[in-house]
């Protein structure tokens, strides 16, 4: 079973804050949500969760191949909870019980009124806990373990509930690194096992770009655009949707780079396969403009050179270093004050920055 939205206008109170907002995802699939802080992600998923009123449109379980789909506005809570379960940014911390009795409160749905679990209530519980590497901490309390570990265990609780449909708002908030790829491993694992179909949001763009296989466009108004992440974030959309300059961003790998405020350079760096990119940041650090080269258009190290540097001299992949570039580079040499030489070896593309640090070396700038 899938989720679709159709028209859906979100909001609070009788305020819509996004309208028009169509979304569809199916099972085993994951649909990721991105956008700026305050653009309306959490505000979907709550109202997709019926956290908050639908102000227009429908919410719909979609059966696969055709076969029908259910209007969520129709269903009872119950229904609701046996088909999608939820794990929302902000945790419940109950002082009183452990993670394996938070995790049971997962399988309320199914044991009536009475909220008693049977035994095979618990062995449900276990095999969730043990489904996302949470036992270990199954008998300790929920209040005294790390946020990771609470992650997890909010996890289990929703796996508990045999859910098709899974919402996540913001599920690596406050986690380590460790924790993030351990989260989204067990996300992108149980959705392709258990065919369950993902709505989540996610801050984290080289994630998402990973782990996605449809990426939303939140942009404050409405869905903006939607596709696949290679199509998403393809070209400098994204760099427009979070209002960042284009070199701020590399949407081929996700990187951030903060930009630097350009001056007349004092310092050049001869870099190059990488070995740069640590010179720009400590110069980038301590404010001191400078320039970088020479570079071939798609080495590792550009995106960081054109977001730091006050200027680069580059040339073509797998181009030859032309005289142009390497008189470039001298005259670059002559108006800086000191030469970095950030490359340990030179190959056979790269003689010509060789050259340049022999330049710099006597001019006794080296």
């Amino acid at each position: 079973m899938g989720i679709q939205t159709e028209n859906l206008s979100v909001g609070y109170g009788k305020q819509v804050v996004l309208s028009g907002v169509n979304l569809e995802v199916g099972a085993g699939k994951i649909l990721t949500l991105i956008g700026p802080n305050g653009s309306g992600k959490s505000t979907i998923l709550k109202t997709i969760t019926q956290q908050l009123a639908v102000l227009g449109g429908r919410v719909l379980f979609v059966e696969q191949m055709g076969k029908g789909s259910k209007d969520m506005g129709e269903m009872s809570g119950n229904e609701i909870a046996k088909t999608m379960a939820m794990v929302m940014t902000k945790h419940p911390t109950p002082e009183l019980m452990s993670c394996r009795e938070v995790v049971g409160t997962g399988r309320y749905p199914y044991v009536g009124h009475m909220g008693i679990l049977g035994r095979e209530d618990w062995q449900k519980v276990d095999q969730a806990m043990e489904a996302v590497s949470a036992l270990e901490v199954a008998d300790r309390s929920f209040y005294e373990i790390s946020d990771g570990q609470r992650q997890r265990v909010m996890l289990a609780r929703a796996l508990c509930q045999e859910p098709e449909a899974l919402i996540l708002d913001e599920p690596t908030s406050y986690l380590d690194m460790r924790y993030k790829l351990d989260i989204l491993e067990k996300i992108r694992g149980l959705a392709k096992s258990r065919q369950i179909a993902v709505i989540m949001s996610l801050h984290e763009l080289d994630l998402a770009m990973k782990l996605s296989d449809h990426v939303a466009c939140v942009n404050g108004e409405t869905i903006a655009r939607i596709g696949p992440p290679e199509e998403i974030f393809a070209g400098g959309y994204v760099q427009q949707l979070y209002g960042v300059e284009k070199e701020a961003f590399n949407p081929l790998t996700g990187a951030m780079y903060l930009r630097s405020a350009k001056a007349d350079p004092e310092v050049f760096v001869i870099g190059g396969g990488g070995e740069g990119s640590p010179v720009y940041y400590r110069l980038q650090r301590e404010e001191i403009p400078f320039a970088a080269g020479i570079l071939f258009e798609n080495d590792l190290e550009m995106d960081a050179a054109k977001a730091c540097a006050a200027s680069v001299i580059s040339v073509k992949a797998f181009s030859p270093i032309g005289e142009e570039q390497l008189s470039a580079g001298k005259k670059m040499i002559d108006q800086c004050r000191k030469v970095i030489c950030a490359v340990s070896s030179f190959g056979p593309l790269n003689e010509a920055n060789r050259e340049l640090m022999e330049y710099a070396k006597k001019q006794g700038k080296l």
